[in-house]
């Protein structure tokens, strides 16, 4: 009898994946069993609706006055007519229903297909304690996370030197960095926004000393993909006295790093306007018509590896690709080390490719490549960009570039660590999985399979 914590796991692996499969079955058998043929109508309907709906959002984002009131009203409209549409025929109680059982079987088809998924590692290297860490602390990022934490009080209680930046006016955080290299600094950290953990990453790294990343930000997407504690900065300190390296790639953009990603076209232009800090809503339903439809703002042209991107009306070059299974490609990105940039470009030129834009990745004029070396040229000498949140006016063309493991980053070597995605939903490997026996199990879940006795007739070489 299975006793043992991994036998548990792929016991309640097959009983997901055997759930997944009654859901989906009892989603199908409700739609034929109460609509029948009328099955097909009502996914036909949907599907319709959904459609119609983001063509009308692409011509309320390019449109102006009434014509983007009435997409406006389209776009809402539609999904609700489809579902009025459901409830007079007396079958939306059904749609709803196989709705939520697809949900359910997705849900557990993930868990299945997932079950083993543990944080990942990258591979560490031991560290002694530096002697003289330098640390640079921004006291509003995050809303305060600084003083809430305690950081700096903490931080020197530990023995490193602290800098706290002055609000009231620009600091050289590059130049501060040298200088404190200069004066026998073997560690350089950052308690701020991913910008500032960037400037100070390409100190640390033109000079082989560590770098550390004390996730004091907003959003800390830095932090997230090195797997370290977002809920309390504090935790990353511990790398201070009990740390490992972890080597890292870094980006560069006109030869100044991102540790995260560099956008460009609607957005960085949006960002930029003198307007957008005062009124965010009404300058961005001001400049998206003409920047979605190119008589406003630079005309790009991406080249990466044997690839062009004519047009685009956004790119985001990352430092490592992200994750697949990600909306959009956004969110997590599987390491740090692959060696390559990632890049994401969107071209919509008309209504249907919005609509068509619900397929995500396999859309018509989404473009998803790796590369080592990325070109963003345009119809003009400068163009905007946002680098690691901060917005930037660069020179064209625009070279983005990836140095390998040239990032030494000090972590603590107890922290959360980076979720693995879940797998891609393979109803194959799910039956195959929901059907097996304790003995044997394939898939993503499954044990290994017996030995097999050799035969006595066969030779041993």
């Amino acid at each position: 009898m299975d006793t043992d914590a991994g036998a548990r796991g792929r016991r309640a692996q097959r009983w997901y994946a055997r759930l997944a499969l009654v859901a989906t079955a009892a989603a199908v058998l409700i739609l034929l069993a109460f609509a029948g043929l009328r099955s097909v109508v009502l996914l036909g309907a949907g599907l319709a609706g959904l459609t119609i709906a983001a063509a009308g959002a692409w011509w309320a984002l390019t449109r102006r006055g009434l014509t983007r009131a009435l997409a406006s009203i389209l776009s809402a409209v539609a999904p609700a007519v489809i579902l009025l549409l459901y409830a007079w025929a007396g079958l939306l109680w059904v749609v709803l229903v196989s709705v939520a059982l697809g949900a359910l079987a997705v849900s557990a088809g993930g868990a299945a297909l997932g079950g083993d998924a543990r944080p990942t590692r990258a591979p560490e290297v031991p560290a002694a304690p530096p002697q003289h860490p330098f640390l640079i602390m921004n006291p509003r990022s995050g809303g305060g996370k600084v003083g809430a934490f305690h950081l700096k009080e903490r931080a020197e209680e530990l023995g490193a030197e602290v800098h706290l930046l002055d609000t009231t006016h620009h600091e050289d955080v590059v130049a501060l960095a040298r200088r404190a290299v200069e004066n026998g600094a073997d560690l350089l950290g950052v308690a701020g926004g991913d910008g500032t953990q960037a400037m100070v990453a390409g100190v640390a790294a033109e000079h082989g000393i560590p770098f550390m990343v004390i996730s004091a930000g907003t959003r800390n997407h830095f932090a997230l993909d090195l797997g370290l504690d977002r809920d309390d900065p504090s935790a990353c300190l511990d790398a201070l006295t009990d740390g490992v390296d972890l080597r890292v790639d870094l980006g560069f953009i006109q030869g100044r790093p991102f540790v995260n990603n560099a956008s460009f076209g609607t957005y960085a232009s949006i960002v930029q306007s003198p307007a957008y800090r005062n009124d965010k809503v009404r300058t961005i339903l001001e400049m998206l018509p003409d920047l979605l439809t190119h008589q406003r703002g630079p005309r790009l042209a991406v080249r990466a590896a044997d690839t062009v991107i004519e047009a685009p009306q956004a790119v985001l070059v990352s430092n490592n690709p992200y994750r697949q299974g990600d909306p959009a490609g956004l969110g997590r990105r599987e390491d740090l080390n692959a060696g390559v940039l990632g890049i994401l470009g969107i071209r919509v030129d008309n209504a249907a490719q919005a609509a068509g834009i619900l397929r995500g990745r396999h859309a018509q004029g989404f473009t998803a490549l790796t590369a080592r070396e990325v070109v963003i040229d345009a119809d003009e000498p400068e163009i905007p960009a946002g680098v690691d949140g901060e917005a930037l006016t660069l020179p064209t063309p625009v070279h983005c570039t990836i140095q390998s493991r040239a990032l030494r980053v000090r972590v603590p070597r107890h922290r959360p660590g980076v979720p693995r995605p879940k797998p891609p939903m393979d109803w194959w490997r799910l039956r195959r999985l929901a059907f097996s026996t304790g003995r044997r199990t394939s898939g993503t879940g499954g044990g290994q399979p017996r030995a097999r006795r050799a035969s006595p007739r066969t030779p041993h070489w």
